[in-house]
């Protein structure tokens, strides 16, 4: 990955790349492996995820046919 700055304007490139790297999932795989995650507590994480995944899609689904 590669940010090019111009014009010194650094905060402008810090933020360009802190999007780029949350488009990638670079900052939520850092997250995840900040602290170490037990085994049994992984599938419960997946499901959660899963579940929100499921209710987002349905809200758009609902906003979309209304």
């Amino acid at each position: 990955m590669q940010i090019i700055v111009r014009g010194n304007k650094l905060d402008q490139t810090l933020r360009l790349l802190k999007n780029k790297l949350q488009r990638e999932g670079v900052h939520r795989e850092m997250e995840l492996r900040h602290h170490y995650e037990k085994p049994s507590q992984r599938p419960a994480r997946e499901q959660a995820i899963s579940i929100s995944r499921a209710r987002k899609a349905d809200r758009r689904r609902a906003e979309r046919d209304s």
